[in-house]
């Protein structure tokens, strides 16, 4: 209260003041007051935890399948390299096959130049050294008997000096290319009738 030329006058201040209600605020009561305020169901941590753990293991299993698809395709992509140099391999020495077969008839002719001779079979080495590096091997006739998946009659001689299908002569040398056939022996074989 103020006075002013002896006159009381009542300012804001001197006012009594009533209690005033707080008004609600809008923000989120704490988790603490809202537990003890409203009792409610109690958190169900072992759900939770089956939950998480079903999670975790769904989640491993998807992880070894991804880790053993990729394995498997690392694996394929090998393969398939593998067999692209194989086939490329082999069309190589299959183009240089008739050279071979030109050095192994100049090696059956006799000459009388023996260091032109010696040259030739030096050469017909070590081209045939590289070949079998990279994966080609002679058809070798232990048993000389004439069998179609690797043999290709290209004359057939009726004889009784021979026993039957017995391979007389072998014109042309056939190859495997790393336990493939690569191509047959051109032979010619003894017939009995």
């Amino acid at each position: 209260m103020e006075s002013v030329n002896n006159h009381t006058v009542v300012t804001e201040e001197a006012q009594p003041q009533t209690e005033q209600t707080p008004e609600p605020s809008s923000a989120p009561a704490s988790p603490a007051s809202s537990e003890a305020a409203a009792p409610g169901p109690a958190p169900d941590y072992a759900a939770e935890r089956e939950r998480l753990n079903r999670e975790k293991s769904e989640l491993q299993d998807l992880l070894q399948r991804r880790q053993a698809e990729f394995e498997n395709y690392r694996k394929r992509s090998e393969r398939e390299r593998g067999e692209i140099f194989d086939i490329a391999a082999m069309d190589t020495i299959r183009a240089l096959l008739p050279a071979l077969d030109d050095f192994e008839r100049a090696l059956k002719h006799e000459t009388t130049d023996k260091e032109y001779a010696r040259g030739i079979e030096l050469i017909y080495q070590r081209l045939m050294e590289a070949l079998k590096k990279l994966g080609l091997e002679p058809i070798v006739n232990d048993v000389p008997i004439f069998n179609p998946h690797i043999h290709h009659a290209v004359e057939m001689v009726e004889t009784k000096d021979h026993p039957d299908q017995t391979i007389l002569e072998e014109y042309q040398r056939g190859y495997y290319f790393k336990g493939r056939l690569l191509r047959p022996s051109m032979v010619k074989v003894a017939v009995n009738h």
